[in-house]
């Protein structure tokens, strides 16, 4: 059951929203103006009424206790997983019981939490007695893992001709070729179902031109893409836990396999990713008991966004398993004995130093990395000339902020926040620097979440 007697924050509702706009449209929607009907229940649903552009209101149910995160059911037409009205709702259910008190769900409602709750013990039940996938055929299986490890090493070695053909030309033949030899490439490693060479190759695209020493930045990319691709074709030669690294970066499919660990859970940042085929949600999240940083990843096809949401700052009860490979983080996610509740938990914090030796000692494992999470403890936001940095108040050190986080509006609230004094920050440690992500200010205070 989700625990009716603390409510969410505003932040941690918007926080759900599956881009700008619907932020701000179910910010609109957060008043008691256009709700009639609107209630909760002890089992942690909430319902009401929006009234829209047509003679019948719209009606919103969202299922708070789903302990993988609120799922949502409106009338309205909109194909956005909240859609403007389950976040206007939810903006007035954190507001306080005046708005929405609690009370018995009228019957569409409460159809559709019975149905929810219905196939939820099915699925339980299901998942017990066994599964489709766990009486595969295991020879089949292998025969078809074998004809795609050899059409990646057919891609790979194309790739390494395709690379040694660039250096023998000079870099400069790159910029003269355009982004099209690349797309080229790309297309060829998909055909290779090698789906993590042909994301770096698109990478290796884009940098010809950007500015003073691409051609250096280019090279760099080049022998990391190199690196990769003799990874795989040495891959007996490699240690389990490399190899196993290797196998996840040239794009092949992995499950989880470490013991579950049970702990509470806390939501340290959830962003999206997308391009033209793939909307990606990063979740980050921290055990306060086994005091470990793991990664979640969920999908949507283009234009929808992942199922999976769990609002930041809340915590969960559950159960992880590790995926296999060498510093990997990524973790899935297994039994969740309750839904997402509020808690004063913190991640434990580093300074600015130690935060950039960590991403160092990283990279041993994975030299593919982009960056490793990190906290920082009692830093401030400065200006330093045309960028940003976060200084340490502790000790004569800063990191830079990363290009993408400049731009983006939670710098703002991150400045803001801070006003002058130290505040703690969990984000994105890498080569590029670093970005924020997550805030709460030295004192008490909720979680800010900065993307």
């Amino acid at each position: 059951m989700t625990q009716q007697g603390v409510r969410w924050t505003a932040d941690q509702v918007l926080a759900l929203a599956p881009d700008a706009a619907s932020r701000k449209a179910g910010s609109k929607l957060g008043a008691a103006g256009p709700w009639s009907e609107a209630g909760s229940s002890d089992e942690g649903t909430v319902w009401g009424l929006c009234k829209g552009s047509g003679s019948k209101p719209y009606q919103t149910v969202v299922d708070i206790a789903d302990a993988s995160g609120p799922a949502y059911k409106c009338s309205c037409p909109s194909r956005k997983f909240p859609c403007k009205h389950a976040l206007g709702l939810l903006l007035l259910w954190a507001g306080g019981e005046t708005a929405v008190p609690t009370g018995e769900a009228p019957e569409w409602a409460g159809q559709w939490i019975a149905g929810r709750r219905e196939r939820a013990e099915e699925k339980k039940a299901g998942d017990g007695s066994g599964s489709p996938s766990a009486s595969a055929d295991p020879e089949a299986a292998r025969r078809r893992a074998e004809r795609r490890a050899e059409r990646v090493t057919a891609g790979a070695v194309e790739l390494e001709q395709r690379l040694t053909d660039l250096l023998r030309g000079g870099l400069a033949s790159a910029e003269q070729s355009g982004y099209g030899l690349w797309e080229e490439t790309a297309a060829r490693m998909v055909d290779a179902q090698a789906q993590g060479l042909a994301s770096r190759v698109r990478e290796l695209g884009v940098i010809p031109s950007t500015g003073p020493g691409w051609p250096v930045r280019l090279l760099e990319e080049c022998a990391l893409l190199h690196l990769l691709g003799q990874g795989w074709l040495r891959r007996e030669r490699l240690p389990e836990a490399l190899a196993a690294t290797v196998r996840s970066r040239v794009g092949l499919p992995g499950s989880a396999d470490g013991p579950p660990v049970r702990d509470r859970w806390l939501v340290l940042a959830q962003y999206d990713t997308a391009d033209t085929r793939l909307t990606t949600r990063r979740i980050w999240l921290y055990g306060t008991d086994s005091d470990r940083t793991v990664l979640l990843l969920s999908y949507g096809a283009a234009g929808r966004a992942p199922e999976l949401a769990l609002p930041v700052g809340l915590a969960l009860d559950a159960e992880l398993s590790a995926y296999p490979g060498a510093g990997q983080l990524r973790a899935a996610l297994g039994e969740q004995f309750a839904p997402p509740a509020p808690t004063a938990t913190r991640p434990r914090g580093m300074t600015t130093s130690q935060a950039a030796a960590r991403y160092g000692d990283a990279l041993r494992d994975d030299p593919w990395l982009e960056s490793v999470p990190v906290t920082l403890d009692r830093v401030v936001p400065t200006p330093d000339g045309d960028s940003w940095q976060l200084a340490d108040e502790d000790e004569d050190a800063a990191l830079p902020l990363t290009p993408a986080a400049r731009s983006r509006p939670g710098l703002w609230r991150l400045v803001a926040l801070s006003g002058g004094a130290p505040v703690r920050v969990f984000g994105e440690c890498g080569h590029q620097g670093f970005t924020p992500l997550t805030a709460w200010p030295e004192g008490p205070g909720e979680a800010i979440a900065l993307c």
